[in-house]
């Protein structure tokens, strides 16, 4: 820990977004612990010309198992993230048993990876985030109940409603994960298992959320050709049971939706007009970026990922598979029509499909003779479904509308994995303040660190984190505004940012001189009835 520590003459925007001021800053035992002008200290920082702002707050992290394979984290720390959101759009590995470990981990190994001799040794929500605190990390973490995974312990991958008994059951293990300090539910109603539930099924459990003070993060049905009605759902759930809502990468995605930013943000007005708890979040880019095997209709993944590796070598089922992602519209891609030339590869688990990466699925099926929907589903097979894609199928005028918002946050949705990741796993922060800040100026930079600092963290009720304020938590990023500036790029997407001086995480450095120092003072900040701290 950096004890006694000035920074001397930043420039401070404290997060709250009022406009910048010249201070000192004294920090001491992981504590800020003087503002004002002439402070002394053990050691002193030069900050002539830096901005000093509150540490920024990743509201959507795919960094489950990152934090414990690599938990220096280079990607988040070098961008300023001091705290990351975990266990998002419905699946992650807490809780589990046996048997739903194993599918989860072969489901969602192109997020997270799935390490050869890994130690899963957890099963609840309380086991995972202390496995977190015994690892050490380089930044703060988060974690909502992932609903995907209550459904798959409570009832496997069944396309039905819930027994009033598997209800009970999915009820209880919420209710252990919020108690244990999980901050809210997530949902992935795109992904199986969570695509089968229905709107009562999600109010219900949204009902227990609600009174433990947490909050909903749905991934909800469509961000295609139905995502003002999926809203619209997410909407009528918070109305209904209580609980507060944050969309989650919140876009208006595909052709059907060009310049229609407009007509969500009217639901959200009309809806916080209404008194519903909202808040949203969004990555500065245009492609998406998800499983190939997402794009299958709902009924060919049901049974979980052994049943449908079996059921796509049946020749009846994949011409099943092409007239639904070709010619109708898969529910797993929006119920939009799949256009091939927009599906990149990013990422394979499998040696002998590396050259697919950064090549499209129509560049891949004109190099073969081949349909699209054949290198598709046999992309799927040889690497047992762990094949990572973009989609590009993006649109400027949403994005800056989206992010232009009042109750706008940020959350990068970064991938790790993978050999051509997103850029936006180590790009998203730095982007905001240099090109959508500094360089377009469509948000200012109070604006912009408003959004990354204060804002999430009142929605996570984080306990005296998120702005420069004495005896607030000393997590802090010290950047230059005139060099902040995003290098990762989608052909070489693990390149840190510049301009990102200095970061400290509960008053230790973690980038000190642009540079990472290795050290891992991050804990879980965990729900409890007066807010979110760590354990």
């Amino acid at each position: 820990m950096d004890d006694q520590l000035v920074f001397k003459g930043a420039t401070v925007i404290d997060g709250t977004g009022a406009e910048r001021y010249r201070a000192d800053v004294r920090i001491g035992h992981g504590l800020i612990t003087g503002i004002g002008s002439g402070l002394d200290g053990g050691r002193t920082v030069d900050a002539d010309g830096l901005v000093l702002a509150p540490g920024f707050i990743d509201m959507h992290a795919h960094s489950d198992l990152a934090l414990l394979l690599e938990p220096e984290h280079p990607a988040k720390v070098t961008q300023g993230v001091t705290c990351e959101v975990l266990g998002q759009d419905g699946l992650s590995y807490a809780p589990v048993d046996d048997t739903t470990l194993a599918a989860l981990r072969r489901q969602i190994a192109g997020w997270n990876g799935d390490p050869e001799g890994f130690d899963w040794d957890w099963r609840t929500v309380g086991q995972y985030l202390d496995r977190l605190d015994r690892t050490g990390a380089g930044v703060n973490a988060c974690y909502l109940v992932p609903h995907g995974s209550l459904r798959m312990l409570a009832m496997g991958w069944e396309n039905r409603a819930p027994s009033t008994a598997e209800l009970g059951r999915m009820r209880e293990l919420l209710a252990q994960g919020l108690a244990e300090g999980a901050v809210g539910l997530s949902s992935g109603l795109t992904y199986t298992p969570g695509m089968y539930a229905r709107t009562g099924e999600l109010v219900e459990l949204c009902k227990v959320v609600a009174a433990f003070g947490g909050f909903h993060a749905p991934h909800q049905r469509s961000y295609g050709a139905g995502a003002l009605e999926g809203y619209a759902e997410m909407v009528e759930i918070a109305r209904r049971s209580g609980c507060p809502l944050h969309l989650t990468h919140a876009t208006m995605n595909f052709g059907v939706n060009q310049g229609r930013a407009g007509e969500l943000l009217a639901l959200v007005d009309q809806a916080l007009a209404d008194g519903v708890d909202l808040t949203l979040d969004s990555y500065p880019y245009l492609p998406g970026s998800t499983t190939l095997a997402a794009l299958l209709p709902s009924w060919a993944t049901e049974g979980g990922p052994q049943a449908t590796l079996a059921r796509l070598a049946d020749p009846g089922v994949r011409e099943r598979v092409r007239h639904a992602v070709e010619e109708q519209g898969s529910d797993g891609c929006h119920g939009v029509v799949t256009d091939w030339a927009t599906i990149q590869i990013s990422g394979v688990r499998a040696p002998a499909l590396a050259d697919s990466v950064g090549r499209t699925v129509a560049e891949l099926a004109a190099e073969q003779g081949r349909s699209g929907t054949e290198v598709f589903l046999d992309l799927l097979g040889a690497d047992e479904l762990a094949t990572t894609i973009l989609q590009h199928v993006g649109h400027e005028e949403n994005v800056q509308a989206i992010m232009r918002h009042r109750v706008h946050t940020v959350g990068s949705d970064g991938l790790l994995v993978g050999a051509r990741p997103h850029p936006r796993a180590w790009g998203t922060f730095p982007r905001y303040l240099g090109h959508y800040s500094r360089d377009s100026g469509v948000l200012t930079l109070e604006e912009a660190i408003a959004r990354m600092t204060g804002r999430p963290a009142r929605r996570l009720r984080l306990e005296r984190r998120g702005l420069i304020v004495a005896g607030h938590h000393a997590d802090l990023v010290l950047f230059d505004p005139d060099r902040v500036r995003d290098t990762a790029t989608f052909d070489h997407p693990r390149r840190p940012a510049t301009g990102i001086e200095h970061v400290y995480v509960n008053g230790t450095a973690v980038v000190r001189q642009g540079r990472t120092t290795g050290a891992r003072p991050g804990r879980t900040l965990r729900r409890t009835e007066r807010g979110t701290r760590a354990a």
